[in-house]
């Protein structure tokens, strides 16, 4: 068992580093994406869903086919889908719109906080098979690495009490167990929850073997997704119905929940089809709940409320993963205890290779192995704080309405990351360190100050006027820096 939780943890270690770290931002995403786009007003509470409908609905026009996200008092932007009039069947475009107008939002062009959202699970430049497969293949290892070092560590509940600073390898096993012990019900649920959420893609036979008919595949869609029953178009043109009223219906017919999404399928055809889909806030289970309406009368057809007993218990289960029912209390007690197992991971790969630097120490030289570890360990940990926080820097300097602005801010973070791996292979491992993590401590210090200089929302005037999207993160910049700065002075002496 100890040899397992060491393999598994090591051989998917930056992965999963990687994994926990951007998923626990990713808990803010839409404060995020506020934040990258500051040219847009603070989201003020509750929006009029219904209205915002309106607006996107008459923005879009006789558009065949569209979906839009609705903002739900987190967001200020709506995420919309549609499929584009002259580009074939399959051809969809995305994009963000403003509330107040329906249509493209006038701001920098920026993937905010979806992208480390994306990361998380798909790793950008893969395709969304081939990252999610090894997304999966590494929540796999740890579940093995969490439950193999239960059973490893006997006292791990004794220990978690126990910490002893400036004591090497035993001040790197202290801190791996108390975070281990700190986050474990959370570690468990969510590295479950985690392979849940895409158990169909993992092990799909079981699926393929019993369904087999194109009704039993639709039932099956019925249960897991919102999807508009097929419909053939007429030919008739005839203008949607207020969608606006359809919205409050299906917001009465929850007993006044929030909206999440609206699906038109058909716009300006006789038997165009309007799906209202049932929002996720105080909402534990992520199964689907929708009103559908015919989109040229207005008329309720159906309501979906309920699923199977396994549908549900899947539903559950990908809710509790992605958090998206909790309120902000909840959110940021994800926030922080994901933050404990990002450390327990990054702990646990530091702690590999001081303890075999400790059995090599009456050799010349360590193994070409360890080395390499250990610098892969300086850019996977300090190096991605600091290609993250030098996306948010390019966020900033970059020319607000210069093209392909989103993707060069994606090239930035996987730039900046590179040249930090570049770093680590050429200095010291403990200088490395050192310089890795006071880089990261400096760029995180000084982006509220940069945001000053950028934009009309310094913290001075975010406090004053509630702003606290803005006041919140600039707070939450320097206490990571905080944080960054303090590893940085412990590592001189715990490190090599």
């Amino acid at each position: 068992m100890s040899g397992l939780h060491i393999w598994v943890g090591l051989l998917c270690g930056w992965l999963l580093y990687a994994m926990f770290l951007t998923g626990t931002v990713a808990y803010f995403r839409e404060e995020q994406s506020q934040w990258m786009r500051p040219e847009l007003p603070a989201s003020a509470g509750m929006p009029d869903q219904a209205a915002i409908a309106q607006r996107v609905a008459d923005a879009f026009g006789d558009t065949p086919q569209w979906t839009a996200r609705l903002p739900d008092g987190r967001a200020n932007t709506v995420y919309a889908f549609w499929r584009e009039r002259d580009g074939g069947p399959r051809r969809f475009a995305e994009g963000w719109l403003d509330p107040a107008t329906g249509r493209a939002v006038e701001s920098r062009d920026t993937l905010g906080g979806e992208f480390f959202y994306r990361f998380h699970f798909q790793f950008h430049h893969l395709s969304s098979f081939w990252g999610r497969l090894l997304a999966g293949l590494a929540a796999m290892f740890m579940l093995v690495a969490i439950i193999s070092g239960i059973i490893t560590h006997k006292k791990i509940f004794v220990d978690f009490f126990t910490f002893r600073w400036g004591k090497g390898q035993r001040s790197w096993l202290d801190a791996h167990n108390a975070l281990s012990v700190f986050g474990l019900p959370f570690h468990l649920m969510i590295t479950y929850t985690g392979l849940i959420t895409l158990m169909a893609m993992y092990m799909p036979w079981g699926q393929q073997a019993g369904i087999r008919t194109p009704a039993e595949r639709q039932a099956l869609s019925a249960q897991l997704a919102a999807v508009i029953p097929p419909v053939r178009a007429s030919g008739e043109a005839v203008p949607l119905a207020s969608v606006a009223d359809m919205v409050r219906q299906a917001q009465a017919h929850w007993g006044g929940a929030v909206a999440g999404y609206v699906s038109v399928s058909h716009a300006g055809d006789a038997a165009a089809r309007v799906s209202v889909s049932r929002g996720e806030a105080g909402r534990l289970s992520m199964s689907p709940q929708y009103v559908l309406f015919e989109g040229a009368t207005g008329k309720q057809l159906a309501a979906h409320d309920s699923v199977g007993a396994a549908a549900e218990t899947r539903g559950v289960l990908y809710g509790l993963h992605l958090g998206r029912f909790s309120d902000s209390v909840t959110r940021w007690l994800y926030f922080i205890v994901s933050l404990a197992g990002t450390a327990m991971v990054g702990t646990g790969l530091v702690l590999w290779t001081v303890k075999r630097r400790q059995k090599l120490m009456a050799q010349a030289m360590p193994s070409l192995g360890l080395r390499m570890v250990e610098r892969i360990n300086v850019a996977a940990i300090a190096g991605l704080s600091l290609a993250m926080t030098a996306m948010l820097w390019a966020n900033r300097l970059l020319p607000a309405d210069g093209p392909g602005r989103a993707g060069m801010e994606v090239q930035v973070f996987f730039g900046v990351w590179g040249v930090l791996l570049l770093h680590a292979l050429l200095r010291p491992v403990r200088q490395a360190w050192r310089e890795q993590l006071w880089l990261a401590a400096a760029a995180l210090a000084l982006l509220p100050i940069l945001n000053a200089l950028t934009t009309a929302r310094p913290l001075w005037k975010s406090l004053a006027q509630g702003d606290w999207v803005f006041a919140g993160a600039d707070m939450l910049f320097l206490a990571l820096a905080l944080l960054h700065a303090l590893l940085a002075w412990r590592v001189r002496r715990t490190v090599s």
